[in-house]
Formats: structure tokens, sequence, C-alpha cells
């Protein structure tokens, strides 16, 4: 899924450009996550890019080019985090848990309400007849299993898990997670309430309860830190 790189630079001919792509990138894709993508209007995504609307269609396109531009880049960073999260040698349950303070720092800001999950809120329900929408979502997905699954392979090989844990199934279990705390945080549950159906559900994919406490919320990459 990759991305067009940020238009900082002078371009080859003529005057360089007098906007950031990447900074507009990251407030129409705040746009879309309010308001979704059938109703957001043309009008709101330039105002919210500080761009004209010729400019905004020769930086990214038309809108549904705009959309998918904002979907890869969310798909990157949260792909990102997630890998940090669960890379190294630190103990399965914390990883998890890692992994989900990571996924809570994208669906519920610092600044700013609840949100939930770009994807989930947003891209879901644009699938059904969108194909290349549904190409990323699926795409994304697929990614995410795979992440988790490969650490929980690391995990049995580590005898963290049972030798007949089977890593897929809990990968999906663990991805489950993911999103029902994404859906649950754009409904408006605490993030205490989220974080602690993310540690149940930790539990139960180790196989031993984890406390409360367990790799407490750190500091990652999300939408607003950039």
């Amino acid at each position: 899924m990759p991305r067009r790189k940020s238009a900082t630079e002078p371009a080859a001919r003529g005057r360089p450009r007098a906007y950031d792509t990447e900074a507009a990138l990251k407030q129409v894709t705040e746009t879309f996550w309010r308001t979704g993508y059938s109703g957001t209007s043309l009008d709101k995504i330039a105002a919210a890019a500080g761009m004209s609307p010729p400019s905004l269609y020769a930086a990214f396109g038309n809108k549904h080019a705009l959309y998918l531009e904002a979907l890869a880049r969310y798909w990157e960073l949260t792909l990102a985090a997630t890998r940090e999260a669960l890379a190294g040698d630190r103990p399965l349950a914390e990883a998890l848990m890692l992994a989900y303070d990571a996924a809570l720092s994208f669906y519920i800001p610092r600044k700013g309400a609840a949100r939930g999950c770009f994807v989930i809120g947003t891209a879901v329900a644009e699938a059904v007849e969108d194909a290349e929408i549904r190409k990323s979502v699926a795409t994304g997905l697929r990614m995410i299993d795979a992440d988790f699954e490969a650490r929980l392979c690391t995990a049995r090989e580590r005898g963290e898990l049972k030798q007949d844990a089977d890593p897929a199934a809990l990968a999906v279990l663990a991805s489950a997670t993911m999103h029902t705390i994404a859906i649950r945080a754009r409904a408006g549950a605490r993030r205490a309430e989220l974080r602690e159906i993310a540690r149940k559900a930790t539990s139960v994919i180790c196989g031993c309860p984890v406390e409360a406490d367990c790799a407490a919320t750190r500091s990652h990459s999300s939408m607003e830190s950039e």
C-alpha cells in the first residue's frame, strides 16, 4: 500500500509548492475520520487541507484517490506501531498489551473525542461496494493477523505457550480483540474499560492470568503526534 512522498521539496520545474501534502493529508484524514467517506464533501476536504480544490486534485487526485491515500497512511502508521510493540524479547503478555496500548493511542487521542479505528469507522461501510477499499481493508487485516501469528509462533518456541497451542487461531483472537476495542472506543467506552477487555483477552491467549498493570501504557506514534 504505497503512498506518495511528501511534496515539501521544490518541484523539478517552476515554483515550490506552497503546502505540505503530508500535513494536508493528516487534516483530511481527521475529517474523513469524523464524518466518514460518503459524508465528507470535497469542499470540506479542501477546507480541512487548507488547499484550493484545483491544488487538492493536483496533489492527490479526486476524493476517492484522496481517501485511499488516507487509508494507506493509516495502515502504514498503525501496522508500524503494532510491529514495534510485538518486536523484541519482552514477555508475550507485555508485548500484546503494548500492541493494544498502541492501538488505543489511535482510537482515543490525547486531544479530542474518542474516534475508534479509521478503518472500522470509515472503510468497512464502503468496502461492500468499493473494490479498492475492500482490497485495502482485507490486506490490512491479513497483515495484522500475520504480525500477531508471527509473535505467537515465537512465544510457542520460547515455551511461553503450550506446544499444542494454535498460533493462527490465537492470532485471530488477538486481532478480534483489537477490533472490538476499536468499536467500543467509537461508542464512547473509557480507556480503562477498553484496556481491561484487552487484559482479559491477553490472559486467554497466554493461558494464564495477566496483571492489570502489565505493560503500562507507553508512548507510541499516533496521528496527532506526528
